[in-house]
């Protein structure tokens, strides 16, 4: 049984010649959930060959479009391909508008049920408790509101010592506010978009830097990070995984295809 993330896009507000925008699918003992889905999401998951229909759950962190602009598509995709089985979406309250306007003046109508179920922006949040899988929602420190999601399994087959998780952590400024919530994750993924001679311009922007990240994993006491949602400024990532590596070398780039597991390995 697997616990384990796939990064689908990793590059911030504008898409570059071969970084796509954010999304990830993560894969909780064959239970899937896609976390955001910026533009061309749906391209990355053909392109991985991912089963659309085993997509059980879709979260989105905030309503900056590289984060949702490619989920009516998909959507409308997943009808289109005869989907039946019921999704569940769990997305800020306006987000349910603007998908009920683009399928109006479409004259879709999905051949599945969508669930939609509503953030709470403020404060942290149980959005899933079942015997498989634990999810919570808690704020985040952006520009416009935005939640990141702490993925606990749940009941873990006998071989993994101890319960794996994932903790996504998407645009946000430093804050070491988030630190209680996603203590001793197996694996945090947490916005770099700058390198941390560009610290103001983070702050202004409400982003992270590859540094000001690697100090929330060192002190969450995280098993192993990924950085992504960089900026496009720079082609080559190398100096931003260096600089994080400083303070927390169990530091990955998010490379998109790439498979990463959620914390312990299986003895």
């Amino acid at each position: 049984m697997t616990f384990s993330v796939m990064v689908l896009g990793c590059s911030a507000a504008i898409p570059t010649r071969n970084r796509h925008l954010s999304a990830h699918l993560l894969n909780a003992n064959e239970r899937f959930c896609l976390i955001d889905c910026g533009e061309g999401t749906q391209f990355q998951l053909r392109q991985y060959h991912i089963p659309w229909k085993r997509i059980d759950y879709v979260f989105i962190s905030h309503l900056h479009g590289d984060h949702f602009f490619g989920l009516a598509g998909l959507l409308n995709s997943m009808h289109l391909l005869g989907r039946t089985n019921d999704l569940y979406l769990y997305a800020p309250e306006p987000l349910q508008e603007i998908l009920d306007l683009q399928f109006s003046a479409s004259a879709t109508t999905l051949r599945y049920l969508l669930h939609f179920q509503r953030l709470e922006m403020n404060h942290t949040s149980v959005l899933i408790d079942n015997q498989k899988l634990k999810v919570l929602s808690f704020p985040l420190k952006h520009s416009i509101p935005a939640c990141g999601f702490l993925f606990t399994e749940k009941n873990p087959p006998r071989k993994v010592s101890t319960p794996r998780s994932f903790a996504y952590c998407s645009d946000t400024a430093y804050d070491p506010g988030i630190i209680p919530v996603i203590r001793e994750a197996g694996l945090l993924y947490h916005e770099a978009t700058f390198l941390h001679e560009m610290e103001k311009a983070a702050q202004e922007k409400y982003h992270s830097t590859a540094l000001q990240a690697a100090q929330i994993a060192r002190d969450a006491k995280v098993k192993k990070m990924i950085i992504g949602h960089f900026s496009a400024r720079y082609e080559t990532l190398q100096p931003l995984l260096d600089e994080a590596r400083t303070v927390f070398p169990e530091t990955y780039l998010a490379e998109e295809g790439g498979l990463i597991d959620c914390g312990n390995n299986e003895s």
